[in-house]
């Protein structure tokens, strides 16, 4: 409940949609999300299916009645997952490495996922601390990371080549990097570069 009160500063609406007919969080959080004038609980239904295009990002989400299994598509901007005890990371089954349970494994002391450019934090990545701390902190790190990883991309110049933000040109066949110095070196990362 927390998540969604806390999504309220930056949603117009938030509907909350929960599998059962009532909620397990504490009186006090369940109050606050009950008497919040943004919030609408959408009950007894599961998220079936996130639904966007990768121009427009989400579009919707389809969703499944638990008691009817009745469908239906609802419009939205964005969906937020909070997952509760189990992982809930079904969707990126087979695209990003997990370990035996379902949480994703990232590396080292980063929140890079095997995928270059996907991140994961807070309960979908830790199985030790889980919840409200550890999302907080994940999910800063995530941002950071996210930003460091974007401001690294190379921009795509109109004669074709790239320029990455400490100065380096990659050459329009992705090829050779040429650094500040004027150096020449091969592009070792060329097939991760190639999209700026």
């Amino acid at each position: 409940m927390e998540e969604a009160t806390f999504l309220t500063r930056y949603a117009r609406r938030v509907f909350v949609v929960h599998r059962r007919d009532k909620l397990r969080a504490s009186k006090i959080m369940q109050d606050k999300a009950f008497n919040n004038d943004k919030i609408e609980f959408i009950w007894n239904t599961d998220v079936a299916e996130i639904l966007g295009n990768p121009e427009q990002g989400v579009t919707g989400v389809r969703l499944k009645e638990t008691t009817t299994n009745q469908e239906r598509v609802f419009e939205c901007d964005g969906v937020f997952v909070a997952i509760g005890h189990k992982p809930n990371t079904d969707l990126f089954q087979g695209q990003l490495d997990m370990d035996a349970v379902g949480y994703l494994k990232t590396s080292g002391h980063s929140t890079a996922t095997n995928i270059p450019g996907v991140f994961a934090c807070g309960d979908v990545q830790d199985s030790v601390y889980r919840q409200a701390v550890t999302a907080a902190g994940t999910g800063c790190m995530a941002a950071i990371d996210a930003e460091r990883f974007l401001d690294h991309l190379p921009i795509a110049m109109p004669s074709g080549e790239g320029v990455t933000i400490e100065g380096e040109h990659i050459s329009p066949d992705h090829e050779a990097i040429i650094m500040p110095d004027g150096n020449i070196v091969p592009n070792k990362a060329g097939a991760v570069n190639r999209e700026p």
